[in-house]
């Protein structure tokens, strides 16, 4: 088997390519910017020439295979991104296809979720564990599930989606444009959200001096910093967010019992402030037999989540 796996995350704001070791050690990286306005031709042909610098004077018969972690929704049996809110204009685009023929060696896509939630089952947290659910917490909510040493697909790759579940019927709007997802209530946007919205409403805060009274200016970053400060009001939006999250992740908890729940993401940066009430949602909704026993942990790849992700994809498939 030839000796190298060469992984890629695209993103809406980077693309990144690195030649990998299968054991999940990465020998070179490349990024570049997506500069996903100018549409799929002009990234395609980015992202090509990331993957070239990445894989430099490597012979590409010693690349086993190309990994790519890609924003969804996208299919990962036929290599399609049907249509990626963060990349404009990419409607039902045969990416795999098109990176096969351009390098000539296996190409894998997956939904860069899923496939960072492979990450740490291959490398990272959960390397100990055959049943996982992995969230990262950010500008939105995505996740991956492992059941039983594999990652869910569902039927058309579009499975695991926790983001997404309801735990608010008459919530507010979520991008997806449903209502009450749990993104819409406990990603960092919501919270910022939450925040503005009782500043307007009359209440006080020191997020408004950190930020010079422009609430445009107010992220999970700066509500965080005023949390962590003692603000009340900073405190109890990560309290609302942390209840939504064990309410969702109770479902998870019921609906796949896992050993682990491994938590990424930005927003988790809050820990405590996140974690307990959380945890507390937890103790009191989910049934005692499914909590006994599990690990919650913080990720453990931090920004490689990607790579590694779209590396371990590689490896999946190819069973090495």
């Amino acid at each position: 088997m030839p000796p190298y796996i060469l992984a890629v995350d695209l993103g809406g704001t980077q693309i990144r390519a690195a030649l990998c070791h299968p054991g999940g050690q990465i020998l070179r990286r490349v990024a570049r910017a997506t500069q996903a306005k100018s549409g799929p031709e002009a990234v395609l042909e980015r992202m090509a020439r990331t993957i070239s610098e990445a894989i430099g004077e490597v012979p590409s018969e010693e690349i086993a295979a190309i990994g790519i972690g890609a924003p969804g929704p996208l299919n990962p049996v036929t290599g399609i991104i049907m249509g990626a809110p963060n990349l404009p204009g990419w409607q039902n685009v045969p990416l795999r296809t098109l990176i096969s023929e351009r390098f000539g060696r296996p190409t894998f896509l997956g939904n860069d979720a899923n496939v960072a939630a492979l990450a740490e089952f291959t490398y990272g947290a959960g390397r100990d564990v055959r049943d996982m659910i992995y969230l990262t917490i950010s500008t939105g909510i995505g996740s991956g599930i492992i059941v039983d040493g594999r990652m869910l697909l569902g039927a058309n790759g579009l499975a695991a989606e926790a983001g997404h579940i309801i735990v608010k019927p008459d919530g507010p709007l979520c991008g997806c444009g449903n209502r009450g997802c749990l993104e819409a209530l406990a990603s960092g946007p919501a919270i910022a959200r939450d925040v503005v919205a009782r500043i307007k409403a009359g209440k006080k805060s020191r997020v408004v001096r950190l930020v010079d009274g422009d609430l445009s200016k107010i992220d999970a970053r700066i509500v965080n910093e005023a949390a962590q400060a003692g603000d009340k009001l900073a405190i109890n939006a990560f309290r609302r967010a942390g209840e939504y999250l064990g309410l969702g992740i109770t479902s998870l908890l019921h609906l796949f019992n896992p050993r682990m729940i491994v938590l990424g993401g930005s927003v988790t940066k809050a820990g405590p402030l996140l974690f307990d009430p959380m945890r507390e949602t937890l103790d009191a909704r989910a049934r005692p037999i499914y909590t006994e026993g599990l690990a919650i942990v913080q990720a453990a790849l931090g920004d490689d989540v990607g790579l590694l992700g779209a590396a371990a994809l590689a490896v999946t498939e190819l069973g090495i």
